[in-house]
């Protein structure tokens, strides 16, 4: 098992280990990566696996086989970080849509 580095990657590997406690799985890493390369390198050479964010995909060699996770998907929380002094359009239009959508998500939760 490769883990990935709680210094380099706090929100991944709070949502690898919240996953594993969902799930009960128990991770032991015998490897720890402090970034995506260093991971699929210790993947390719070690022969271990490695719970990757879905993007990783894109960057695994064709030695490496990926497959999704069954269940509910492990979750990340969004933030949205911007300058107060921004007046843009886009920014007015983004922020609104999220407004909207925290008001649906709530609507939906209220049921």
């Amino acid at each position: 098992m490769v883990g990935v580095s709680a210094t380099r990657a706090p929100t991944l590997r709070a949502v690898i280990d919240d996953y594993a406690e969902r799930t009960g799985i128990a991770l032991k890493p015998e490897h720890q990566a402090e970034n995506l390369a260093m991971a699929i390198s210790l993947v390719a050479f070690t022969g271990g696996i490695c719970l990757l964010p879905l993007y990783a995909q894109n960057f695994l060699p064709k030695t490496i086989i990926s497959r999704p996770i069954q269940g509910a998907p492990p979750m990340v929380d969004l933030v949205i970080g911007y300058n107060e002094a921004n007046k843009s359009l886009l920014l007015t239009v983004l922020l609104s849509k999220v407004e909207e959508l925290k008001f649906r998500v709530r609507k939906r939760g209220a049921r």
